[in-house]
């Protein structure tokens, strides 16, 4: 599932997550990581965007490597 973070470098925080993965019984297994939370993740990961003016980073829940706060 992707997360799309507002930042730099390697860390930045969490302004929108999508809900989670189904498992193979369609069960939802709900992600780590929420709007607002900070966090850190691998350098070269992910996708640059622009929304309205601003550079976002759409990356991988697995890209994550730490939750901040």
């Amino acid at each position: 599932m992707n997360i799309l973070v507002l930042g730099g470098g390697a860390q930045g925080r969490v302004i929108a997550a999508g809900p989670g993965l189904r498992d193979e019984k369609g069960n939802l297994i709900a992600m780590d990581v929420k709007k607002g939370d900070r966090v850190l993740f691998s350098k070269y990961s992910g996708n640059e965007v622009n929304l309205d003016g601003e550079e976002h980073l759409i990356i991988s829940e697995d890209d994550v490597l730490a939750i901040l706060e």
